[in-house]
């Protein structure tokens, strides 16, 4: 009784699932040739199918001129409503057909059902009903069962019509049992399994150094980072100690202060350009690292051994870094000469200052304290030390 439920259930629902869609009938017609679909799927096939006004039945293939007018078939309607009402809402698994995309079982027939599972020794691909073999009987459990392949074709040699089973490492190239003893005579042959097993452990260390050279490169850009952060706080403390600093003496070298506050964050911005033009240029490489450690990682996970030998060459290829291993930070000593700079232009203007006006009259007003014209920006820690030093003795001649 429970069999003959299921062949009346089954019948129902190829009896009113509609072929474009392959589920019950929703708001169903019936076209001139007696076939019946969804209003919406047999509109959505003809708008798209549509040349020069001939509308096609997509079961029968019969073709009709005009455009069939479309009405709503009130008794599939109704059988379909009640098919609904007994809890059958949907095809079971047992009945997901094939689509254009889909891999289609080998050994239904008429309308072939989705494949589950297909596999490498008998070259098939198997719905949930015709797989059930390999799981029963005991030699087909030994068989090499992988996800639905469109490819399976691949793996047959042109030549001898066998399975591609061994490997050819002179010729890089997938063969059959056959293949030895004449085209690939005294070639270094092995089992495809085999080379796969070689491939895969070199595949896993090719993973292992690109995953390494991300966490170099990581620690490099962090390095990096903190080396801004660095060249930040050193250049925000040196310019707030230069500011004190001139502040004391702001009648005598205002101007001064200006121009050095300024050299100071020309400098700056260059190192930080440096470190960030460093950064830029190791962040595609991280990318592309792991761009290529994904492609490794899905190849390895590739069952079916020829497709992964093929691949396996192009997708291993690893570039060279174009970057060093190791990234070298410069010792923040300009800004730090900058304010002994300064601290000692200020001593050594105090002194005179002191030594010069010690039983003066309050009479400074009329000194002229004339500074230079500015000269070029120093572009190095050595010409700003020697410009610094220079500008000092200037100022030495001027007050004296």
């Amino acid at each position: 009784m429970e069999e003959m439920a299921q062949k009346r259930v089954k019948l129902d629902l190829e009896t009113f699932s509609c072929s474009i869609c392959l589920d019950l009938l929703k708001h169903p017609v019936t076209i001139p040739c007696g076939h019946s679909y969804c209003m919406n799927c047999i509109k959505g096939y003809w708008n798209g199918k549509n040349k020069k006004g001939i509308h096609r039945c997509p079961h029968c293939r019969k073709t009709f001129t005009p455009r069939p007018v479309l009405e709503k078939s009130t008794m599939l309607a109704d059988l379909v409503e009640q098919l609904k009402k007994t809890g059958l809402q949907a095809a079971p698994a047992d009945l997901c057909h094939a689509g254009p995309e889909d891999v289609a079982c080998d050994f239904c027939s008429g309308r072939k059902l989705k494949a589950i599972k297909s596999c490498l020794f008998c070259l098939a691909s198997y719905c949930e009903k015709h797989l059930q073999p390999h799981y029963d009987v005991t030699p087909f459990k030994k068989h090499k069962l992988v996800e639905p392949s469109k490819s399976l074709q691949e793996n047959i040699c042109c030549r001898h019509d066998e399975v591609m089973k061994m490997f050819c490492r002179t010729d890089q190239k997938s063969i059959c049992y056959l293949c030895p003893v004449d085209d690939h005579k005294g070639h270094d042959t092995v089992s495809a399994a085999a080379e796969r097993t070689e491939r895969q452990r070199e595949l896993e260390g090719s993973r292992q150094q690109i995953q390494q050279r991300i966490q170099d490169r990581e620690k490099d850009v962090k390095l990096l980072q903190q080396e801004v952060e660095a060249i930040n706080q050193s250049a925000d403390k040196t310019v707030e100690d230069s500011e004190n600093i001139f502040t004391e003496l702001i009648r005598l070298i205002h101007k001064r202060s200006s121009d050095v506050k300024q050299q100071l964050r020309s400098q700056q911005q260059t190192e930080v350009s440096r470190v960030k033009e460093l950064q830029e240029k190791l962040e595609p490489e991280i990318t592309e690292l792991k761009r290529k450690d994904a492609e490794l990682k899905q190849l390895s996970h590739t069952d079916d051994h020829n497709q992964f030998l093929h691949n396996y060459p192009s997708v291993s290829a690893l570039s060279d870094s174009t970057h060093s291993s190791s990234i070298n930070t410069r010792p923040l000593r300009y800004f730090e000469d900058v304010t002994a700079a300064a601290s000692e232009l200020r001593e050594k203007l105090q002194d005179i200052l002191r030594e010069k006006w010690t039983n003066s009259s309050l009479t400074v007003t009329e000194v002229d304290v004339l500074l230079p014209e500015p000269e070029p920006e120093p572009k190095s820690r050595a010409a700003f030390l020697k410009y610094s030093s220079h500008w000092i003795q200037t100022q030495q001649t001027h007050i004296c």
